[in-house]
């Protein structure tokens, strides 16, 4: 007999997890608003929407990106320190197609996405999504490579 394993969710406060942590429900947050957008555009097509996600969703987008937030100084200051703790956190899997440094700003700006997920900020998610959705469609990314 087994026993019972069902999972209790509690509240949990993103300022006690560590970068990875965040950046691992980040990933998800944001790649399925990005799904999304793509789905209500018309992108129905798999191999298609998997080809366009990737303008935005790769490391290289996200790494370009969040410099970009930075720049424009678009993030508040839980966003900005939690974006610091993500990209300075200590991964065990090595990047790959992508450089350290780019790989490290990726996981930064999806930790963000993780902390505002777990804040319940759904409005900031959106946001900020959006905002990253105009900004790659317009050509508003320079997707190069992070040393």
């Amino acid at each position: 007999m087994t026993k019972n394993t069902e999972m209790i969710e509690k509240a949990v406060n993103p300022a006690t997890l560590n970068g990875q942590t965040l950046a691992y429900l980040g990933d998800a947050v944001y790649e399925i608003a990005i799904r999304r957008h793509l789905i209500k555009c018309g992108v129905v097509k798999p191999q298609v929407l998997q080809r366009r996600a990737t303008h935005y969703v790769s490391a290289k987008a996200q790494a370009s990106l969040i410099t970009k937030l930075q720049a424009e100084h678009l993030l508040e200051a839980g966003e900005l320190a939690t974006f610091r703790r993500g990209r300075n956190s200590k991964s065990h899997t090595k990047a790959k197609n992508t450089s350290l440094a780019t790989y490290q700003l990726s996981t930064g700006f999806e930790a963000v996405w993780g902390y505002l997920e777990l804040l319940g900020k759904h409005e900031r998610i959106h946001e900020l999504t959006e905002w990253c959705i105009k900004t790659v469609e317009n050509g508003g990314i320079d997707n190069y490579e992070f040393k």
